[in-house]
């Protein structure tokens, strides 16, 4: 029945016009924000973490927007997952620093995209899968009955999904190897024993290895891509950004430092419409206190 329910308003979402998406998200987020609940208090947590020059209100300001944004990603999800790829594809109104995939590309190298949880990375997914025909690693859902719906929203307008597996992962090198894109999520928390802590605005959080050795393998270009929400509904804006040097580097904690630095920059650039919802902070270095 829960099954039956989210499809339903999944696809009743997919029905509406983005401003008024929005402006439900805007409703949700301040009830998010008026209401004690585990979001809130994450997302409170992680704030104050990561801006400490913030003032007391500063934060509460930001923790208020930030709801009001995971909202609206709530809401939007149908639509990116269910309309036609074009209309989606005609929401994003501004495309900048693309030229540096391009790039690569036309240097007949293999590219990976590293694309954040900021902004609409579902419409990011989208465009990249439309654009650079991607194979994309991802985790299977929690909620098993969604997955075929999820896996066909995604590849809609091409590309390759591909589990995070032993054989995705070889699917991952034969493309890259093949002068392919392959685009993977930089910033969720990898499996025990496989991560190392380096920081994350100033805090030691477990971050994975695998992009890190990916890209020393040939010494892959990583471009961060991550898509902006416009306010009032009018649509997206999608960047594309080059990585600090550090990211390249042969020593693995360096590279993971150096790509966490990247996310940091991008989100640096909007940050409100981060998913400061995540406990990214969950495992601790030994020895540490739980920070939730």
């Amino acid at each position: 029945m829960r099954i039956i329910l989210i499809k339903a308003v999944l696809y009743l979402c997919a029905l509406m016009p983005l401003p008024l998406l929005h402006a439900l998200g805007t409703v949700i987020g301040w009830g998010l924000t008026l209401i004690p609940n585990h979001l809130r208090e994450t997302t409170q947590t992680n704030i104050a973490l990561c801006f400490p020059e913030l003032t007391p209100e500063a934060q509460r300001q930001r923790v208020r927007k930030t709801l009001v944004e995971t909202g609206k990603t709530l809401m939007e999800t149908g639509a990116l997952w269910l309309r036609p790829a074009s209309m989606i594809l005609r929401l994003i109104r501004k495309v900048d620093g693309v030229e540096h995939v391009e790039q690569a590309g036309a240097a007949g190298q293999g590219v990976i995209l590293a694309t954040p949880h900021l902004g609409a990375w579902e419409a990011a997914g989208l465009f990249c899968a439309a654009r650079f025909d991607i194979t994309c690693l991802y985790r299977p859902l929690r909620m098993t009955q969604l997955e075929s719906l999820v896996n066909r929203a995604r590849s809609r307008a091409g590309g390759n999904y591909v589990p995070a597996n032993a054989r995705g992962i070889r699917t991952l090198y034969k493309t890259l190897e093949e002068g392919g894109t392959v685009a993977m999520l930089p910033d969720q928390e990898p499996q025990a024993g496989t991560g190392v802590f380096v920081p994350f605005f100033g805090i030691p959080a477990f971050t994975m290895v695998f992009l890190s050795r990916l890209t020393a393998k040939n010494a892959t270009p990583i471009v961060f891509v991550w898509c902006e929400r416009l306010s009032w509904g009018r649509g997206y804006h999608l960047h594309f950004r080059k990585p600090p040097e550090s990211s390249y580097s042969k020593d693995t904690a360096h590279s993971a430092a150096g790509i966490n630095q990247a996310v940091e920059n991008c989100i640096r650039e909007c940050p409100t419409q981060y998913q400061w919802g995540y406990r990214r902070f969950r495992t601790r270095p030994e020895g540490d206190a739980p920070l939730y």
